[in-house]
């Protein structure tokens, strides 16, 4: 693809580092909560076919302030929750869950004949968001819609995404924080595909092949930042799986600890006290 003055260019790429969390899962991990990727905070990547990186999965545990989106590309997760809800996601299928002011829930691996590969994307709630009702919701791989374009398919989880030929899609997940947008796309080897988005925060995961993303290089395992611009420019020598990611920022202060992000340390004090007194699901 020829650059052009509105084409979005590589600002900075992140390196994803290797990581564990619940019961000894080992993850790849990228997380910004300095505000760089805002409204994103943690991206982690689950993918393994040893059963014993990930077969301890993510006993009960609490949330305050987040949304988690989780996207499975092979195996499947099971969750439950203090609210009732109990389901499995497979290949495909996604979940989404608004954590408000509150949630206690565990998530378990499965396996296919693959083992195991997906995601958890943490979005953050904005300050007015931070003590609502929790919410849940799983979304099915047949309720997303699909764009072709140029040896290349998008398929929309949230959001809006359009083509550079002006085809459109919106994804199921219309509720996600900071006027969210995640999309799978998946370029065969001499691919391209031509997005228009003006969205203010703009980033690329790859984790499969090599992406070129206005001609410059993105290996597997790393995140580009996008800068400004209109139109995002993917291409693929050898094919290429990848995340995109687009929002707006909040640009409020973030504060973190654990499984909780909140505004300020006395919420992130409050949130510790709730849970200890057993009073954060009330």
């Amino acid at each position: 693809m020829v650059a052009s003055p509105g084409i979005r260019r590589i600002e900075g790429l992140i390196q994803s580092h290797p990581s564990q969390d619940g019961d000894g899962v080992h993850i790849q991990r990228i997380h910004r909560f300095d505000g760089e990727l805002d409204p994103f905070l943690m991206l982690d990547e689950l993918g393994s076919d040893r059963p014993d990186d990930y077969i301890g999965g993510f006993p009960p545990h609490p949330h305050r302030g987040i949304q988690t989106l989780t996207y499975i590309i092979h195996g499947g997760i099971t969750h439950e929750d203090h609210l009732g809800h109990s389901s499995t996601i497979q290949a495909g299928d996604a979940q989404w869950m608004h954590t408000g002011r509150g949630i206690v829930h565990a998530e378990m691996p499965l396996t296919d004949s693959q083992g195991l590969h997906g995601f958890q994307l943490w979005l953050n709630l904005a300050a007015r968001e931070k003590l609502s009702e929790a919410r849940y919701r799983d979304v099915r791989s047949g309720e997303m819609p699909r764009l072709q374009s140029g040896k290349g398919e998008l398929i929309a989880l949230g959001g809006s995404w359009t083509t550079q030929a002006g085809e459109s899609v919106a994804g199921p997940l219309d509720s996600l924080a900071g006027d969210g947008a995640v999309a799978h796309a998946r370029l065969e080897a001499g691919g391209e595909m031509a997005l228009v988005t003006s969205s203010e925060t703009l980033a690329v995961y790859v984790f499969d092949g090599a992406l070129q993303i206005a001609g410059e290089n993105v290996a597997a395992g790393q995140l580009a930042r996008l800068g400004e611009g209109d139109t995002l420019a993917l291409s693929s020598r050898e094919g290429a799986q990848c995340l995109i990611l687009a929002g707006t920022p909040h640009g409020e202060p973030i504060v973190h600890y654990g499984p909780f992000v909140m505004n300020h340390m006395h919420e992130i004090d409050q949130a510790l006290h709730d849970y200890r007194n057993g009073s954060f699901t009330d």
